[in-house]
């Protein structure tokens, strides 16, 4: 048996994960990897339904610590996803997040891009 018959019959028995060849698996290598990471997609997804957020509201809603918000935050705002906006609230620092018009539109192309791919594997 050839080892493309052998990988076909293990595809149809669900073990081997997709080929490149497949619409899937050529699609996922396309993904935005700044906007698939968990924790940046959240900041992206909390933006697009808010006006703005502070620091300690994304913290607190994304249930995660100061470092590992920080350095997504950053990433985000190198790449104009997101603005942000350092001010102080009487004595105490405030750090404000928007979403930019670019991050919307990176947002939205990613989510087109995870609809055709799930359509895709749901067609086979």
């Amino acid at each position: 048996m050839s080892k493309q018959n052998a990988l076909r019959r293990e595809r149809e028995r669900g073990v081997a994960a997709p080929t490149p060849a497949t619409p899937a698996a050529a699609g996922a290598k396309k993904l935005d990897r700044l906007v698939h990471e968990r924790l940046r997609l959240g900041i992206l997804g909390a933006l697009s339904v808010n006006e703005s957020l502070t620091f300690n509201e994304l913290k607190k809603l994304l249930d995660t610590t100061d470092g590992n918000l920080s350095v997504h935050a950053r990433k985000l705002e190198e790449a104009g996803y997101v603005s942000c906006l350092k001010s102080f609230d009487g004595r105490l620092p405030k750090t404000e997040y928007k979403l930019t018009a670019a991050g919307r539109r990176a947002l939205e192309r990613y989510l087109d891009h995870m609809e055709a791919l799930i359509q895709s594997m749901r067609e086979r």
